[in-house]
């Protein structure tokens, strides 16, 4: 690839992009709920849509909160679950347009347009929580540490049993910590630009 094309150093890009892969075993070396603070610092600078910014985290580490998580995820992935450091359940708050005031600032009433509308605001706040949880991963990777995002699990189970009473809703959990033995599985091959870009 062209350097002109990117600033950064192709190490950088290989940390972030080409050597990154979805971790699917983890070591015992501990990852610190604070090391994935600064992740979520960094990466919340990541765009969506009218600043809403409606992704929210529950991090779970190995003990009591790992043991009611365990039995909510699909039994082939409870093994790299259970040995992940930490855990992410990434959450959508459905009813982001409450903090809209804040993040919105030049229009205070902007979250008014979404409060009559909860399935919509249901489907904005998924879509904008994937997008930033693209920025989450790559800010895993950024800290040296591997992601295994994942997608098997009971999300009402998630919810009822961590979020009830909460506007928050289960979108997906990725493990977070230092690749373990057999980490990788092959890399699967990857659209082309030529097959995945028009130009009008």
């Amino acid at each position: 690839m062209s350097s002109e094309t990117f600033p950064l150093p192709d190490e950088t890009l290989d940390v972030l992009f080409r050597e990154a892969r979805s971790a699917n075993s983890f070591s015992d070396e501990p990852v610190k709920i604070d090391q994935v603070r600064e992740i979520f610092e960094l990466v919340k600078y990541g765009p969506t849509m009218m600043n809403i910014q409606p992704m929210r985290l529950l991090l779970i580490e190995q003990g009591a909160g790992r043991e009611r998580l365990l039995p909510l995820m699909a039994e082939g992935n409870r093994a790299k679950t259970e040995s992940a450091p930490v855990v992410a359940v990434v959450a959508a708050d459905v009813d982001f347009h409450t903090s809209m005031a804040a993040h919105f600032p030049h229009n205070p009433t902007a979250g008014d347009m979404f409060a009559g509308d909860a399935d919509s605001r249901a489907q904005i706040a998924r879509y904008n929580t994937a997008l930033q949880t693209g920025f989450f991963i790559v800010g895993i990777r950024a800290a040296g540490l591997a992601a295994g995002p994942m997608g098997g699990f009971d999300a009402a189970g998630i919810d009822q049993e961590f979020f009830a009473g909460t506007s928050w809703r289960t979108q997906l959990v990725i493990n977070i910590g230092h690749p373990g033995e057999n980490a990788w599985f092959d890399r699967l091959p990857r659209i082309s630009a030529d097959d995945a870009i028009m130009t009008a």
